[in-house]
């Protein structure tokens, strides 16, 4: 495996993000989801069953991974942008591999760049934040403390009252993990390390308020699944959160989506059950797509 960085521009600052690419063959981009805790490191379960027949790519998201981020109102347009230029670096992409908001995303940009990356993985795709899930909507006062959380002061004590470890453990035994021990001792300090990050708290509070979602309602994100001419495959775990469980059996039931439940895992299914994931999905890329 080869560890890397690459730089992006955007808003007058330079943006860096940590890269890792592994295997050979057609190439596959891997795009970690968007959370407080996420980075490039949880496919590497996934890497480690995929690189065998294929090149692959794991990238952060700006404003998320484990460098140092700077203070940008971060916005749904730059995820956008970023996953454009991406995609434009690595042309010829067999298909992409994307987790969570990762999914929403990804297939927004498939809708509008036909066959651009190729095949579609969707590994509990969802589209809507956690506190919005949770409230069941938007609201004004999410945008409000979003604003609040970039001030110097208050912002890392705002931001800090989402991210300690008794947060994180509840977090994860509510909805990103199956088993609550396999956020033992040593993945827990990992996870802290990218909490701790200088410029963590800009992003990451606002994808949990809901102002990264990259669609605005189930029917958006429907419509964009849609409009998508690539294969699509979705795998999400039995155990998954059912509101967020809701969304994933709404966009399976589309009559050109492949799809698979496996019989445990929530959230982070492609980190815990590695190998459940990798196997259907490598078989979904390997498809030859003249025969569909």
């Amino acid at each position: 495996m080869v560890s890397d960085h690459m730089q992006w521009p955007w808003r007058g600052k330079t943006i860096e993000v940590g890269v890792e690419v592994d295997g050979e063959g057609p190439a596959v981009l891997l795009l970690p989801a968007l959370s407080s805790i996420s980075t490039r490191s949880e496919m590497r379960p996934l890497v480690e069953h995929l690189a065998c027949a294929f090149q692959t790519i794991a990238i952060d998201w700006p404003g998320f991974g484990d460098r140092a981020r700077p203070a940008i109102a971060w916005e749904p347009d730059a995820y956008r942008k970023f996953l454009a230029h991406i995609v434009q670096e690595v042309p010829k992409l067999k298909g992409a591999v994307a987790a969570g908001h990762a999914a929403g995303y990804l297939l927004a940009h498939a809708a509008e760049h036909p066959g651009s990356v190729g095949r579609l993985c969707l590994v509990a795709p969802t589209w809507r934040g956690p506190l919005p899930t949770m409230m069941g909507g938007r609201r004004a006062m999410f945008r409000f403390v979003s604003r609040l959380v970039d001030l110097p002061v208050i912002g890392s004590a705002l931001y800090r009252l989402n991210v300690n470890p008794p947060m994180i453990r509840m977090m994860a035994r509510g909805h990103v993990y199956a088993d609550p021990s396999w956020l033992d001792q040593r993945r827990l300090i990992e996870k802290l390390v990218v909490t701790n990050a200088r410029g963590a708290r800009h992003a990451s509070f606002r994808f949990v308020a809901g102002e990264l979602d990259p669609m605005s309602s189930r029917e958006s994100f429907l419509a964009t699944a849609r409009r998508v001419i690539d294969p699509i495959f979705v795998i999400y775990g039995a155990g998954t959160p059912r509101r967020s469980k809701a969304e994933m059996e709404a966009l399976r039931n589309l009559p050109h989506v492949q799809s698979r439940e496996l019989p445990v895992g929530k959230l982070a299914v492609h980190e815990e059950f590695p190998a459940l994931v990798a196997d259907p999905i490598r078989s979904f890329l390997s498809q030859d797509t003249s025969q569909e």
